[in-house]
């Protein structure tokens, strides 16, 4: 179960971290931003993409958009999104509760610069009514995160 892994994440590696769950759904940015009472842009979005037969993981601030100018500069590939199978399958949540914590297995996390306008931002955990407050860079430490600009 995907929010079980991501409490597992999370009492492992930072107790002191809850992870939140509401009684509304927070699955898309605007949702989110409600139901934890912060401005969309706070709210850390998880994009999956394959960069050509890899596939990566970027968290960008919830209004950022991904730029392919950016994106190719970067990682000289074009981005594909995944569909929604693919997604469950290399990370084992839910679309609208992608996250980079409790994954099956290590996959390469980007942790775009927009996040950095914020002293605490809100991604999902596993679920789409689930996600967890934390300070951008503690994200990006405890992921292996690597800070990139790949977002407008």
């Amino acid at each position: 179960m995907s929010l079980e892994s991501v409490r597992t994440f999370f009492a492992r590696n930072a107790p002191d971290i809850d992870v939140l769950v509401t009684e509304q759904s927070s699955a898309t940015v605007p949702l989110a931003a409600e139901a934890h009472g912060v401005e969309p842009a706070q709210i850390a979005k998880t994009i999956c993409l394959r960069v050509g037969e890899e596939i990566v993981l970027i968290v960008a601030a919830g209004t950022a958009r991904l730029s392919n100018r950016k994106f190719k500069d970067r990682f000289a590939a074009k981005p594909r999104m995944l569909g929604a199978e693919e997604v469950v399958s290399a990370t084992s949540h839910p679309v609208g509760g992608v996250c980079p914590f409790g994954l099956p297995s290590a996959l390469p996390v980007y942790c775009d610069v927009s996040l950095r306008a914020f002293d605490e931002v809100v991604p999902a955990a596993g679920a789409t009514n689930a996600a967890v407050r934390i300070a951008p860079d503690r994200m990006a430490g405890l992921v292996g995160g690597e800070w990139v600009d790949v977002c407008d």
